[in-house]
């Protein structure tokens, strides 16, 4: 039996951008695409309803009252929608300004994981309220962006992000620190 060194393993994930064959650069890169994704889609989402009169309005043609009025008796827990019933329209501004947020902060990867786990918690919420009663399931377009933001909620930002640059600041002060 020969003993020898194996040349074909992978050495996982690294952030440092330096070296590695064209797996270890896939891996860094992997979650990128769909960072800007989720990140411009909730900007996107959070002005258009921030610039949009109708949606912020307690009743009326596109209303987010009439909408949570809508769908109260459909969705798995009528006990939310009652309680943002109470001020539909603070309700609207908070969800909007929630998506601006969570879609900056995951865009330019601020805080990724608090910003992914702020987008998986708007989404969950608006699947267990407003796309609840889609039949089938997969019909509503919530829950897939709720599984979208799990990769992000366990793994961060990665390459691009203040976070990465935070974090490497950080090592280059502690190597000079002896």
């Amino acid at each position: 039996m020969a003993h020898g060194m194996r040349m074909d393993t992978h050495s996982g994930y690294s952030d440092d951008g330096g070296g590695g064959d064209w797996r270890d650069t896939a891996t860094r890169y992997a979650l990128l695409p769909l960072r800007v994704f989720l990140g411009v889609t909730f900007i996107y989402a959070g002005l258009d309803k921030l610039t949009d009169s109708a949606f912020m309005s307690d009743s009326g043609a596109g209303s987010i009252g009439d909408m949570m009025r809508a769908v109260r008796d459909s969705s798995a827990i009528p006990a939310l929608l009652d309680l943002s019933l109470k001020n539909p329209v603070g309700f609207g501004y908070a969800i909007a300004l929630g998506e601006l947020a969570v879609g900056i902060g995951t865009l330019i990867g601020l805080l990724a994981r608090l910003a992914a786990v702020g987008g998986a918690l708007i989404s969950l919420s608006l699947w267990l309220t407003m796309s609840w009663a889609a039949d089938p399931y997969y019909y509503g377009n919530d829950l897939p962006y709720l599984m979208a933001w799990l990769p992000l909620v366990l793994a961060g930002a990665g390459v691009f992000s203040v976070d990465a640059s935070l974090r490497s600041r950080r090592r280059r002060r502690a190597g000079t620190a002896y």
